[in-house]
């Protein structure tokens, strides 16, 4: 895909980069046999089914619920922007083993070329995914990426979130989520944003505003679902 970094890597790190994703990968498969999943949507929001491939749009969804998010959404074909960093790299080939692509960029580094590089999948009539708070936070913010991206295309942005019932919770800055065995997972949808192509500079910070509101409220809504208190 556009922007695929050609990084030198040490010998360790291209150990783990051969070692880290098909044991993470078999171990995450394994685990997430034993993963039921919950759909719940805002009023009017048509959810994407488990199973299904999705439509060429934009998603977000927060940081920490990575883990699910990939199992949950393995079929639909997705491309993602992720960091050309080495984390950035195992990510990516961890991502690969379960159907997915990347485009390498980030808010903060290649920012236009990773752009640009999701513009030309949503035109083969693939769909587009951002980790919103990535690839550093801070947690619960989003970035103006997404709010471009779908001022360059012409496409909504769907918000989602995926909340895992029990869950063992990293010491990392977006808090990671890793669902442990047997749990139920809530798939929280919220409603789209839109974005016209026509928008003008002083309109992009009220409109990422407006996607950390819909980000936030399927956030939310998945805490009440199980009746657990705000994070």
């Amino acid at each position: 895909m556009t922007g695929e970094p050609s990084p030198r890597f040490t010998f360790v790190q291209r150990l783990m980069l051969a070692v880290i994703p098909p044991v993470v990968t078999a171990l995450l498969w394994l685990v997430s046999r034993t993963w039921r999943f919950e759909v719940i949507a805002e009023e009017g929001v048509v959810p994407t089914v488990y199973g299904e491939r999705s439509p060429s749009n934009i998603y977000c969804f927060w940081h920490q619920c990575v883990f699910p998010c990939t199992v949950y959404f393995r079929h639909s074909h997705a491309v993602i922007l992720i960091s050309k960093s080495f984390d950035g790299e195992l990510i990516t080939r961890t991502l690969r083993m379960w159907g997915f692509d990347a485009v390498r960029g980030s808010s903060s580094r290649s920012a236009r070329e990773g752009l640009l590089g999701l513009a030309q999948v949503l035109e083969t009539g693939r769909t587009a995914i951002f980790t919103a708070d990535g690839p550093r936070g801070p947690i619960y913010q989003t970035k103006m990426g997404p709010i471009k991206l779908a001022q360059m295309s012409g496409r909504p942005i769907g918000s989602f979130y995926l909340l895992p019932r029990r869950a063992w919770i990293l010491n990392s800055w977006d808090r990671f989520l890793i669902p442990k065995p047997f749990t139920r997972i809530c798939v929280s949808w919220a409603r789209w944003t839109h974005v016209s192509p026509d928008l003008d500079p002083e309109g992009f910070e009220p409109k990422r505003r407006e996607l950390n509101v819909a980000l936030e409220s399927a956030r939310l809504r998945a805490l009440a679902h199980f009746g657990m208190d705000v994070q």
